[in-house]
């Protein structure tokens, strides 16, 4: 008699054998994620002294109104730079392209308020170009002249846009590059020079991932502290600093971060309403790359031009300035803390991406070996850290986590007769915790990717040789996902190394990383102490953009096709 049962898959497979172990860590690890995140809605609406009132009438309008210029300014900036530096390296050939295609990424090495403390300092009054133009023109005082302000809403604008355009840039430059040549041979054919080219046919082409990219850019922008607060705008971000720490106000502080995740939240509905309306479809028949059209002469390096300022901004001048401190003032070196912030920082970043990749291994490997509906539907709400600002989640974790430690403190005292002191806010268990909230999205999608790319058929042999679920984890998968865990811990670790205001908000008294190091010195205008935390940090973004561009450059290269001077219009 023939048996018409199916044979189960490998996953299922596991599921037989599996239980509630897995599901019930699964469910643990999302309380954990989510639990700032819930702390401060229900601190928000169960605050102690409401003066939510008060906040509406005075000091929120303007902190929402230069939140809104900001995103809406960083949104539109970032595009206009990623999505121009994208169709150029990926429809023309121009002196420079070659470099500039990997150049462009580097600005993501370098955190904005980095990038603000050196644009401050090169266009000050005190900076080498003020005093070039009172040198050149004989002005003795700032009477004599006019020269915009440095420390205002526009060069907040620009300093975040030079250091998130990347986000587009990366987005755009894959969406341009799926795409066959058919459709722009085509307009050519019709008369399109390179202008009605990209109005026509790359920018529509390109706009989900131009959308995607700019509210990357625009969440990244309201969740910045260091820039804001040193170009002094006040937004909702330093509105928490402001209501938490100066008017002791720890239920305005998490009303005000509502705000904050509601304008997130809209960003994100926004970007995906975006994408869903867009629909690209390529033929199933094999695409054939486009060729890039040669430029020379004139077109060649305004092209080069076009590229390389965003690059210049985004890293040169950030690493110029911060650099010839560093060797200007070389007793920077040596001066008390740097060690100990270096010290901090790296046992910090390394314990926090350790905890969060593992933890990300077994909650993605519990869901995936649950058949219950529960852990499958918070499995993606748990990456609402990542669009939470740090400011938020230290609100989230502080409180509930302060409460908490004064408790196990009283306890413990009252058993032993000896004060352990505050176990979790007395130390950089906080700050641990924040990072994993933070950054659990960039170690949840690595991973998950990780056991997609999986055969089922592997488990599955794993079982058939007698291994449980967790034995299958450790003997067959582990083996064969080393390289994206490797990715993701070295990205969590970089992400942790330049976290500014969670840092600040979470730390103990007198414990400093890199990152909190190069704010305070810099609020102070002694950027030469600055400068070596400051290169400290650029250096491990580097290695991760180094990462990145491996793994995102490696695109399908395009042939070049040279265009002499006249044999086709280059502006329509």
């Amino acid at each position: 008699m023939n048996d018409k049962r199916r044979s189960p898959s490998g996953t299922e497979t596991l599921r037989q054998g599996s239980g509630w172990g897995w599901s019930l860590a699964a469910l643990l690890i999302a309380a954990l994620v989510l639990m700032p995140v819930l702390a401060v809605v229900w601190m928000a609406f169960s605050p102690s002294e409401n003066i939510w009132p008060h906040l509406l009438s005075t000091t929120l309008p303007r902190y929402a109104a230069n939140t809104l210029i900001l995103a809406l300014g960083t949104g539109i900036l970032s595009a206009a730079m990623g999505t121009g530096a994208a169709w150029l390296v990926s429809i023309f050939d121009f002196p420079g392209r070659r470099g500039l295609e990997w150049l462009l990424l580097l600005p993501l090495a370098v955190p904005a308020y980095i990038g603000a403390y050196a644009l401050a300092d090169f266009l000050d009054y005190s900076g080498p170009v003020q005093i070039a133009l009172r040198e050149t023109f004989g002005w003795t005082s700032a009477r004599d002249y006019w020269f915009p302000s440095i420390r205002s809403r526009w060069a907040a604008v620009l300093v975040l846009s030079a250091a998130l355009y990347p986000y587009v840039y990366l987005l755009t430059r894959a969406a341009l590059h799926e795409q066959s040549a058919s459709a722009y041979e085509v307009a050519r054919a019709l008369g399109s020079g390179p202008w009605k080219l990209f109005r026509r046919v790359g920018l529509p082409l390109a706009r989900p991932a131009i959308v995607a990219g700019s509210a990357i850019a625009m969440m990244e922008s309201v969740a910045d502290y260091g820039v804001v607060s040193y170009f002094g705008v006040q937004t909702l971000n330093t509105g928490i600093f402001t209501t938490w720490l100066e008017a002791r106000n720890a239920g305005g502080a998490a009303q005000i971060a509502c705000v904050i995740l509601a304008v997130i939240a809209l960003l994100a509905v926004w970007e995906r309403v975006s994408r869903n309306k867009a629909r690209y479809h390529q033929s199933a028949r094999q695409q054939r790359p486009v060729i890039r059209q040669r430029l020379t002469g004139l077109s060649g390096w305004l092209a080069f031009a076009a590229c390389a300022i965003p690059f210049g901004l985004g890293f040169v001048l950030p690493v110029a300035v911060i650099g010839s401190y560093a060797l200007s003032y070389p007793q920077g070196w040596v001066t008390p803390g740097l060690g100990q912030a270096l010290l901090h920082t790296l046992s910090l970043g390394s314990l926090a991406a350790v905890l969060c990749v593992g933890l990300a291994l077994i909650m993605v490997y519990g869901v995936r070996l649950s058949n219950r509906r529960l852990p499958r539907m918070l499995l993606p709400v748990t990456t609402i850290g990542y669009a939470a600002p740090g400011a938020v989640l230290a609100v989230g974790i502080l409180i509930p986590l302060a409460a908490l430690d004064h408790r196990v403190a009283d306890g413990w005292l009252a058993l032993t007769g000896t004060d352990p002191g505050l176990l979790m806010t007395g130390t950089g268990f906080a700050i641990v915790l924040a990072y994993i909230v933070r950054f659990f999205a960039i170690a949840q999608g690595a991973v998950d990717g990780a056991f997609t790319r999986i055969s089922p058929s592997l488990p599955m042999a794993g079982r058939s040789l007698g291994r449980d679920s967790g034995g299958v984890l450790r003997d067959v998968m582990l083996p064969l996902m080393r390289g994206s865990i490797g990715s993701a811990l070295l990205l969590v670790f970089v992400d942790c190394t330049k976290e500014l205001p969670a840092t600040l908000l979470l730390r103990p008294f007198n414990y400093e990383t890199l990152a909190t190091r190069v704010h305070e010195k810099a609020s102070l205008e002694d950027l030469g102490n600055a400068a070596p935390a400051a290169l400290l940090v650029m250096a491990v973004g580097l290695v991760a953009v180094a990462l990145l561009a491996r793994a995102n450059l490696g695109l399908r290269k395009a042939p070049s096709r040279a265009i002499g001077s006249g044999s086709a219009p280059m502006a329509q």
